[in-house]
């Protein structure tokens, strides 16, 4: 029988993982047991830690279309600050600026799935800082307040049986990182070398970050590669599997669909809507701006309809069951299992349903206002039990969300309001509820990683926002900046799920969309579903530039030849998948943020590229020249995650 005693000072009882009741639970730091936890340097880290990858995720998710869970390694950089810099020795101050640090991530979800719509139509002047940290104020605080009276019963009375499994993961580096190890130092390597190598390249120029190959015995079609740390870091960290199935639309797109086009459209006469050129003078790139992304924007939402088809008796059934516990609280109120007052959550809710139809930059309606709190109390719930069931990053927030501007978009063109206008509106209101959805999970993770700790929730729960109120105001200047810097919707910044949304929204309001690609893009993601395929990787593979995908297969691959060399050894298995999590992590870091950097000059319109004009520029050779400086970076990855294994053998 599992004991639901913890081991304090060693490791996670196996209770933690259920097999007792959640009331008989022993966390690791006991309820008995004071330590610091919500201090001043606890704060400042997490928020901190919650800026950068909100500020990276943001880089990374209008690029790529992914973002990476920030809990992991917010962790393990979190307890090597307090033990190695200030010597602070309490798990429970790392648990804090984890979970602070966590709601940058998925603040920046929110965004992405939504609010670059807006610039992707033109309306620079509606596209505001103030309208972004306005809607992630009230998005984020509807997802904590919505998830405080349900804390006890996903967390406790349902251990064991919602397994959370980054708040799991988290819990397992917290207990690991405080008992001593590397990772503190793997994060950093990898956020180092990411920098220098994006510096060097997207940065300097010394050689070209998109080397690509035409074939011009195959009607001019065309293969490349991005070679970018973030996203050889991203394939290693999804694996072998999904980097496979983006390969393989990015194959679809690029090797089958635009030489077919280009084949049939040669001796056309007269351009073929929405294009405006021949298709004989086109390129692989305009047939695929052309063309292709809207197949594979109907792709994507073929898989956004299917998740939310095949979960919706889960999500009906994780709203009634989540409601039977709305409001729960324990007998004895420990330190471990106290809340924010039911009383907060109320008068909170009710003054941001009027502080959203009130604000004059959102012009909202009261409709609009009471479909924005009901939506979002609606879609928090449900995300909150889904994130234990399936996880952050798989808890289909873009399906909630597509769902929830199809019905309110539908309601505004009935009541009159429509145009701009109502676009812009669909688009605020789909804007806060996925928000709401997104920070919902990722709040109901940290708690579900407070309860197994130790932590205190009440602090937990009322700390939380201090991460959202900075990610909204860094994530929110990431998004304009690289706005006015390279165009949200441009090749270099494709924001993949908002441009869906904002397709989704038009297409509602005007009509005027080349629905037939849209539909067939539809249907091909119903085939991929009835052959066994997940849809959502695929769909993006096809949407996505084939570079893209092509680098992040090359991440999976490393991680396909590190997991099957240590196959056989369980221990050292999980050793190296963690250790090249980590590095992986903070390629992706790194290089996000000295793109940001970079992206400053940019706007600035500071060319620091002096490199151009050595191998970037010299022909074919050049991109041989980009190829192998990414077969370097790919070989350092291995190097780094298998080295002195035979020591901690």
């Amino acid at each position: 029988m599992a004991s639901g005693k913890a081991e304090h000072g060693r490791k996670l009882s196996d209770g933690a993982y259920g097999g007792i009741s959640g009331d008989k639970y022993v966390p690791f730091v006991p309820a008995e047991e004071v330590l610091p936890e919500s201090t001043f340097l606890s704060l400042v880290i997490g928020v901190i830690f919650a800026i950068v990858f909100a500020a990276a995720n943001t880089y990374l998710g209008l690029k790529t279309g992914m973002t990476i869970s920030a809990a992991i390694p917010a962790a393990v950089l979190s307890t090597g600050i307090l033990k190695t810099i200030f010597r602070r020795n309490s798990i429970l101050e790392a648990n804090m600026a984890t979970a602070i640090a966590a709601t940058g991530e998925s603040v920046a979800a929110g965004l992405l799935f939504s609010f670059p719509a807006i610039a992707i139509w033109g309306f620079k002047n509606e596209f505001t800082l103030e309208r972004i940290i306005f809607a992630v104020l009230i998005g984020g605080l509807f997802g904590v307040l919505f998830v405080v009276p349900l804390r006890r019963y996903l967390t406790v009375e349902e251990h064991g049986k919602l397994l959370y499994p980054e708040g799991m993961a988290a819990s397992e580096v917290l207990v690991t990182s405080n008992q001593g190890g590397s990772g503190f130092m793997t994060v950093l390597s990898g956020m180092l070398t990411g920098g220098i190598y994006k510096l060097l390249s997207g940065g300097f120029s010394i050689w070209s970050e998109e080397p690509a190959w035409n074939l011009n015995w195959f009607k001019g079609t065309q293969v490349g590669i991005n070679v970018l740390a973030s996203l050889l870091g991203v394939g290693f960290i999804v694996g072998i599997e999904i980097s496979s199935y983006m390969l393989a639309g990015g194959i679809l797109a690029w090797l089958g669909l635009i030489p077919l086009i280009k084949f049939f459209g040669d001796g056309l006469t007269s351009p073929i809507y929405p294009a405006t050129t021949l298709i004989k003078d086109m390129s692989a790139s305009q047939i695929w701006g052309s063309y292709i992304r809207y197949i594979g924007a109907g792709g994507v939402l073929a898989g956004g309809f299917i998740t939310l088809f095949k979960t919706f008796p889960t999500l009906i059934k994780a709203f009634k069951d989540s409601l039977s516990g709305f409001g729960t609280s324990a007998k004895g109120q420990k330190r471990t299992d106290s809340d924010i007052s039911i009383n907060i959550v109320i008068i909170g809710s009710i003054f941001l349903f009027l502080l959203t139809w009130l604000l004059p930059m959102f012009k909202m309606t009261f409709i609009g206002s009471l479909l924005t709190i009901l939506f979002s109390f609606f879609f928090a719930v449900v995300s909150a039990r889904m994130t234990g069931i399936v996880g952050e990053s798989n808890n289909p927030v873009s399906g909630m969300t597509i769902a929830t501007l199809l019905v309110v978009t539908s309601i505004l063109k009935l009541t009159g309001i429509v145009g701009d206008s109502g676009m812009i509106l669909a688009i605020t209101i789909g804007g806060i509820v996925c928000i709401a959805a997104a920070t919902a999970g990722c709040n109901a993770q940290s708690l579900k990683t407070c309860y197994i700790i130790g932590g205190s929730p009440k602090k937990v729960e009322s700390y939380l926002y201090t991460g959202i109120v900075a990610s909204s105001i860094f994530a929110g200047l990431v998004l304009i900046m690289l706005n006015n810097s390279y165009g949200i919707g441009s090749k270099y910044v494709a924001a993949p799920q908002a441009t869906i949304m904002s397709m989704v929204v038009k297409g509602i309001m005007t009509g005027h969309l080349p629905w037939i690609l849209i539909i067939a893009g539809v249907f091909m993601g119903i085939m991929i579903e009835m052959m066994h395929i997940p849809v959502l990787p695929f769909a993006l593979g096809l949407y996505l530039p084939f570079e893209l995908s092509a680098a992040v297969m090359v991440g999976g691959i490393i991680r396909w030849i590190i997991d099957r060399k240590y196959k056989n050894d369980e221990k050292m298995y999980k050793e190296k998948t963690e250790k090249g999590i980590l590095i992986s992590s903070g390629l992706v870091a790194g290089d996000a943020l000295m793109g940001l950097v970079i992206a400053i000059f940019a706007g600035l319109k500071i060319n620091i590229g002096f490199g151009a004009n050595w191998f970037t520029n010299s022909g074919a050779f050049a991109s041989w020249i980009s190829l192998l400086m990414f077969v370097l970076l790919g070989i350092y990855l291995y190097g780094y995650t298998v080295r002195d294994s035979k020591k901690t053998n």
